[in-house]
């Protein structure tokens, strides 16, 4: 090559060297399994309408659904025509297949009960598995999960929409309101007869009371009415929490914090946006925004209010409900598997 040409063409490579590389970089593949759920045509919307800036797109997906619950029957087949037709997702016949040809997955079943089970060849596969709302659908099977996780290296979370809102992060470490001295949550709380009562929607409300005062609450006492649900936890610390789930009138999310220079509210719905962030972040990173020991005792706080609805409303212990389902996982372990 002529010299003359070599520092134009040098020049130019720079030039375009930088944003040719961010096209260039590869892609993050992401499955999903369970596609009985809007979820899962919002988020591969918000997904792959993104891809450009952040590198990951849904490609393949695994169908799932539960015959025995109306609402994931009912919808399985549109939604899986939807992300097939509109959006260009593969469709395969199971987990497995799924796993050679992602980078990462996101678990959206609608039903929590299979979710350990579908949650095993994911982690045995390696991926990073990000699980929607209910994370199961009993204690003992969160816990399995994240122990199986750590087990392989893999890392997993799940967490509702709710937690990352602006209005409801944004009211943690807020100099204005000052130390959060107790917090009053409320979501919808529609219930399902195969989960424990705040797994199904309360779920969200809870999400919120937790982004909110943190971990650390001690023991859970509840109060049920046709249309209402009132659930208050008490903290290490001495703080108070409560969660109001609402199945009449007007239907919103929300809270009322009380801190140690004002009382402040938030928590509204935000969409869909900010929790699809922190996924692709995950998965970019392999850093998981919310520890498992918390998600642990959020679920425990749940299956807690189901125990002291059956106790008659008497306090129950989250460290008590954390260690029966331990010792259920131990239990279930020692058994020879059926299956082999």
């Amino acid at each position: 090559m002529n010299k003359k040409y070599v520092m134009p063409a040098l020049l130019v490579a720079f030039l375009i060297g930088l944003p040719l590389a961010r096209s260039q970089e590869k892609l993050f593949r992401i499955g999903m399994i369970g596609l009985d759920t809007s979820h899962v045509t919002a988020f591969t919307k918000l997904i792959n309408d993104r891809r450009a800036q952040h590198g990951c797109k849904v490609v393949a997906a695994y169908p799932g659904g539960s015959p025995d619950i109306p609402s994931s029957a009912n919808r399985l087949e549109g939604y899986t025509k939807e992300l097939r037709e509109k959006y260009g997702v593969e469709i395969v016949d199971d987990i497995e297949q799924l796993c050679t040809k992602v980078d990462g997955v996101m678990l959206e079943s609608v039903d929590g009960r299979p979710h350990l089970e579908q949650a095993k060849p994911v982690i045995a596969a390696g991926k990073p598995l990000f699980i929607d709302k209910p994370m199961a659908g009993n204690l003992a099977d969160v816990i399995e999960i994240f122990r199986l996780a750590k087990q392989n290296n893999v890392p997993c979370w799940s967490s509702s929409s709710l937690r990352f809102g602006p209005g409801t992060i944004g009211l943690r470490n807020n100099d204005q309101i000052g130390k959060i001295l107790g917090c009053d949550a409320f979501s919808p709380c529609s219930l399902q007869e195969y989960h424990p009562d705040l797994y199904w929607y309360g779920v969200h409300g809870v999400e919120i009371l937790f982004t909110i005062m943190g971990p650390g609450c001690q023991s859970v006492t509840r109060v049920q009415t046709n249309d209402f649900e009132f659930v208050l936890g008490r903290w290490k610390d001495g703080r108070i929490g409560t969660f109001r789930g609402l199945r009449a009138g007007k239907r919103e999310y929300g809270a009322t914090v009380f801190g140690s220079k004002a009382i402040a509210q938030g928590g509204k719905y935000e969409g869909y946006g900010h929790l699809i962030d922190q996924v692709v972040r995950f998965f970019k990173t392999g850093n998981v925004p919310v520890p498992p020991e918390e998600t642990i005792e959020i679920f425990a706080f749940m299956s807690a209010a189901d125990a002291s609805k059956a106790k008659g409303g008497c306090p129950v212990s989250l460290d008590e409900m954390i260690r029966q389902a331990k010792r259920e996982n131990e239990l279930r372990r020692s058994k020879p598997d059926r299956k082999k």
